[in-house]
């Protein structure tokens, strides 16, 4: 009886399955999908940005990612579908505040690399997305409200912390808490600096003082904790900065300390940097320990030029011409 029982049941689920894959489209590339809302308004275009909270799960309901739990929703620009897996087939479906089930065959994932697959997607399963549609923008608005909330950010740190700024033309701001009585460094000087960087939340994601790093609890295995070298203005080097630092050491004496609250578009931009989030304000404060100026190659100075005896040039010739 309990065996009738189980494959009732059992088949009961295989129905109901097929039933739901039945109600299922499918895209051009492949993949299933089931809108389960229609929202008023129109639906994303090519060119717009979009935010939505999306759940990974594998054909057993595995979770495997879930923008829910990490606080972090899924933002993309919708551009022509280049796989079956980036999801541009079905995004310009929906509308603000549409939700959707997308079934990607993982057979189509693995293709060419079997070796990847890992076991709890075996041949035949399916990648299931559940996606909520939050926001579509164009790209000015999507990046007038991400300068908008970077700089309401950065507006209450320097609040919080009662901040007395000055502010450089490009946009970085900065304070002189020590003055030294140095040199100023100038563009291919070598500086030494010591310093700790800030995000706007206060954690520090970097120092090259070791009671700083400690304190915050970096993990920094095998770093020496001494000043950094740093050549003033030059890029693409090894000892090379972020554009807010060549900009602020320049204003700095030897021996002076400051803090420079750095905008993202002097710092890591629109990519970001490790830990770094794209668009980040960052804070650091800062001592230029030393200045080693750069060597500069003397001045050739060109002998005159040898005159030969008897001959004229350029204009004295033309006038005794006439003379003669």
């Amino acid at each position: 009886m309990m065996k009738y029982i189980l494959f009732v049941f059992a088949l009961a689920l295989t129905i109901g399955a097929k039933a739901q894959d039945a109600a299922l489209q499918h895209t051009p590339k492949g993949a299933l999908y089931q809108i389960f809302t229609h929202a008023p308004g129109d639906k994303v275009k090519e060119g717009d940005i979009i935010t939505f909270q999306y759940i990974q799960k594998t054909d057993k309901d595995s979770v495997l990612y879930s923008t829910y739990v990490s606080g972090r929703p899924g933002q993309a620009r919708i551009q022509p579908s280049q796989n079956l897996a980036d999801l541009m087939e079905v995004f310009p479906l929906l509308a603000v505040n549409d939700s959707v089930l997308v079934k990607v065959p993982t057979d189509s994932l693995f293709k060419g690399h079997e070796e990847s697959r890992p076991p709890f997607f075996p041949k035949g399963s399916f990648l299931k997305f559940f996606i909520k549609i939050q926001k579509a923008q164009s790209m000015d608005v999507f990046m007038a409200e991400i300068k908008q909330a970077e700089t309401d950010g950065a507006n209450k740190y320097i609040a919080d912390h009662k901040l007395t700024l000055q502010t450089t033309a490009s946009g970085l701001k900065y304070v002189i808490t020590k003055q030294g009585t140095g040199i100023k460094p100038q563009n291919g000087d070598t500086v030494l600096v010591n310093y700790a960087g800030r995000s706007l939340d206060d954690k520090v994601f970097d120092s090259s003082i070791e009671a700083v790093a400690k304190q915050a609890g970096l993990q920094q295995p095998g770093r020496t904790y001494e000043p950094l070298v740093v050549y003033v203005g030059l890029a693409g080097t090894e000892h090379s900065v972020i554009t807010g630092w060549n900009e602020g050491l320049l204003l700095l004496n030897e021996g002076s300390k400051a803090t420079f609250v750095i905008p993202s578009n002097l710092a890591y931009g629109a990519q970001g940097s490790g830990e770094i989030k794209p668009f980040s304000t960052l804070v650091f404060d800062l001592e230029l320990v030393k200045v080693k100026p750069a060597k500069k190659t003397p001045a050739v100075t060109k002998a005159p030029a040898k005159k030969t005896p008897g001959k004229t040039t350029g204009l004295k010739k033309e006038v005794a011409t006439k003379k003669n």
